[in-house]
């Protein structure tokens, strides 16, 4: 069996590496980096992570 660690954050535009068992935020089956992100960037343009365009 596999476990995954990291994966790319759900949000298309944003390139953020995240970790479903530490930190990420979990909407709907999918991870995310931010609040921001998982929320559509209904609040804010981008993640605000640096070296990210989100």
């Amino acid at each position: 069996m596999t476990t995954v660690t990291q994966m790319k954050c759900a949000c298309e535009t944003c390139l953020c590496i995240v970790n479903p068992d530490a930190g990420a935020v979990e909407k709907n089956g999918q991870y995310f980096c931010s609040e921001a992100c998982a929320n559509g960037h209904v609040d804010s343009k981008g993640c605000g992570h640096s070296g990210c365009g989100c």
